[in-house]
C-alpha cells in the first residue's frame, strides 16, 4: 500500500497547498531514531553544543521572511505574530546555549571520604548525564517556539540528546524548512543530521513512542492525545518519561474590592487575552469568577464591549473550527447559560469570539455544568458570577490542575489589606504559574519562569519553558571509590572545566 501523502493545507480557504512529504512507515521511524542514536556522541562536547545551538539560532533570523511566509499561509497566525515568535525561539535557543556554557546544569557534587561519619561516607561523586533519544510532539498553536526548534527540542539537545520530531499535521512544510535550518547548522559543527530527525504522521508518532531506542518524550497538545500518548509511554516494556502538555482552564478571580475599583479596565484586559491569537494560547484565561452586582455587572459590560469589536478570525485549521463552534453550541445550550457575546461562526472559515455567563452556583457541584470546566480551545470565557468568598471557593475546590491561575485585587488588597494572601493560598494548588493583576497570556522564556501544572495541565512536575527545562531530559549517576584517571574530566578535583559544583559541602562557582 503506498504511503499516506502529507498536505500543508491553507485554514484560511481550506485548501491543499502543496504535497511536503509522506508518512513515515514504521520503517522508517526505526532508521530516523538509529539515525538520532548514532548521532548522540557528536553532542558529547558541551562547547560542541551550544555553538551549534547559537548558529541554529542565526539559522532561524537569517531565514526569517521565507520562514513566517511558510508558517503564515499554514496557520493564518499573521506575520507580526510569526515575526516574534520566531524571535522568541531564536532568543530561546542562545538561552540554552548560555546555560550549556555555564554549566550549573550538570549538579556536579563532590564527596571526599569521610571514615567519621555515621555511616562512613566512601568517594562519591555525582553529576548528571544525558537519557538518549528523545522524542519531541510539536504543537499545532506555536509553529516555531513549541515545534521543530522549540523549547522541547532546544532543551534536550542543550542537554546532550539527539532528538526526533513528530511533525504537526497543521504546519508540516514549515516543520520541514526549520528541520533544515538546523541540520545545517549541525553541520558546522560536525553533527550528523540524524541528530535533528523528523517524522510525519499519526501512525509514526505511535511508533515512535513505542520504540525501544527512545528514551523520553516531550509533547504540547490536547489532553485526549497527550494521555493516549503517556499511557503508551507508560505500558513499554521499558517505561519512559512522558512531559506532556495537555489543558488548561486558567482560571482567574476578580475580588469585589478590584471590580469596583477598575471594571472596565479589568474587562477590556481580560478581552484582549482571551481573544489574542484567536484564543488559541494554551494559557488562554478560560473560567472568570467575577462577583454579582453592579461592580460586576459593568466589568461584564466592558468585556462584552470588547469582544463584540473583536473580527472574526482563522483557527489554526478546519477540525479545530468545528470543534470551536460544537463546543460553544453545547455550552450555550446549558440551564441558566447566557450569552453577553455569542461565539460561534464567524464565516465559512472562521469563528467569532464569545463570552458566556453563568451563575456561580451551578458550577459548585458535580452536573451537566461540568463541561463548563473543560478547556474550549478558541476566542471564548466562561464567566461566572459568584455571589460571596464561599461559593467562589466552591467553583475553585472543583478545578483540575492548571497552567495558570490569576487574581485580580484592588490596590489595599495588593498592600496586604483584605484577603489576598489567602486567595494566593488557594490558588497555588491549582496550576505552576499564579498571577497578581496581570493577565496569563505571555510566556516570558526566562530563568524562573515554570509552564506546567499539576494534571492535566502537564504529566509531570516539570516545566517547558526557562532553563529548568533542560532537566527533563537528564539522570544522576554517581561514581564511588572510581580513580581520578577513569573519572569524566567534569569530576576531577582540580575541576579543569571550571564548573560550579558542591565540593565536600561547600557550594563553588
Amino acid at each position: 500500500m503506498a504511503a499516506a501523502p502529507v498536505w500543508s493545507v491553507d485554514p484560511r480557504t481550506g485548501k491543499q497547498r502543496e504535497q511536503v512529504a509522506v508518512e513515515a512507515t514504521a520503517e522508517e521511524v526505526d532508521d530516523t531514531v538509529r539515525a538520532a542514536r548514532a548521532a548522540r556522541t557528536s553532542l558529547a562536547d558541551r562547547a560542541v553544543r551550544s555553538a551549534f545551538l547559537r548558529s541554529a539560532a542565526a539559522g532561524l533570523e537569517a531565514a526569517r521572511d521565507p520562514l513566517v511566509e511558510a508558517a503564515d499561509a499554514e496557520t493564518a497566525l499573521g506575520p507580526v505574530r510569526l515575526t516574534g515568535e520566531l524571535a522568541r525561539t531564536a532568543y530561546q535557543l542562545r538561552a540554552f546555549a548560555d546555560l550549556v556554557d555555564e554549566g550549573a546544569f550538570l549538579d556536579v557534587i563532590i564527596d571526599h571520604p569521610d571514615a567519621t561519619a555515621t555511616p562512613p561516607v566512601p568517594d562519591l561523586r555525582r553529576y548528571k548525564v544525558p537519557l538518549g533519544v528523545v522524542a519531541v510532539y510539536a504543537a499545532s498553536n506555536f509553529p516555531f517556539a513549541f515545534s521543530v526548534a522549540g523549547g522541547d527540542t532546544a532543551s534536550a539537545l542543550a542537554a546532550g540528546n539527539p532528538v526526533v520530531v513528530k511533525a504537526h499535521p497543521d504546519h508540516p512544510a514549515l516543520s520541514e524548512l526549520v528541520a533544515d535550518v538546523l541540520r545545517r547548522a549541525a553541520a558546522g559543527h560536525g553533527i550528523p543530521a540524524g541528530a535533528v530527525g523528523l517524522v510525519h504522521g499519526f501512525a509514526a508518532g505511535l511508533e515512535l513512542i513505542r520504540h525501544p531506542l527512545v528514551a523520553a518524550a516531550g509533547f504540547t497538545g490536547s489532553v485526549r492525545g497527550g494521555r493516549a500518548l503517556f499511557d503508551v509511554a507508560a505500558a513499554r516494556p521499558v517505561p519512559i518519561p512522558f512531559h506532556g502538555e495537555l489543558g488548561s482552564l486558567n482560571p482567574v478571580l476578580v475580588t469585589e474590592a478590584a471590580a469596583v475599583e477598575r471594571a472596565e479596565e479589568i474587562g477590556s484586559g481580560l478581552a484582549a487575552s482571551m481573544t489574542l491569537g484567536v484564543g488559541q494560547f494554551c494559557v488562554k484565561p478560560g473560567l472568570v469568577l467575577v462577583p454579582s452586582g453592579a461592580a460586576g455587572d459593568r466589568l461584564v459590560k466592558s468585556l462584552a464591549d470588547a469582544v463584540s469589536e473583536t473580527e472574526p478570525g482563522v483557527l489554526l485549521d478546519h477540525r479545530m473550527r468545528d470543534a470551536f463552534v460544537a463546543g460553544v453550541r453545547e455550552r450555550g445550550l446549558l440551564e441558566g447559560v447566557e450569552s453577553p457575546v455569542t461565539p460561534g461562526a464567524g464565516g465559512e472559515h472562521t469563528v467569532g469570539a464569545g463570552v458566556l455567563a453563568v451563575p456561580a452556583d451551578r458550577l459548585a457541584a458535580a452536573g451537566a455544568h461540568d463541561l463548563l470546566l473543560e478547556e474550549c480551545f478558541g476566542p471564548v470565557s466562561v464567566v461566572a458570577r459568584y455571589a460571596d468568598d464561599a461559593e467562589a471557593a466552591a467553583v475553585l475546590s472543583r478545578l483540575p490542575g492548571n497552567l495558570t491561575a490569576t487574581v485580580q485585587l484592588s490596590a489595599a488588597e495588593a498592600a496586604g489589606q483584605g484577603r489576598g494572601a489567602e486567595i494566593l493560598a488557594e490558588l497555588t494548588p491549582l496550576a505552576g504559574r499564579v498571577l497578581v493583576n496581570g493577565w496569563p497570556t505571555g510566556v516570558a522564556v526566562a530563568p524562573a519562569q515554570h509552564h506546567g501544572g499539576p494534571y492535566p495541565a502537564t504529566t509531570s512536575t516539570s516545566t517547558s519553558v526557562g532553563g529548568t527545562a533542560i532537566e527533563r531530559w537528564m539522570r544522576p549517576v554517581v561514581y564511588q571509590n572510581t580513580p581520578q584517571a577513569l573519572l569524566p574530566k567534569e569530576l576531577h578535583d582540580d575541576n579543569p572545566l571550571g564548573l560550579p559544583r558542591r565540593f565536600d559541602g561547600v557550594l563553588e562557582r
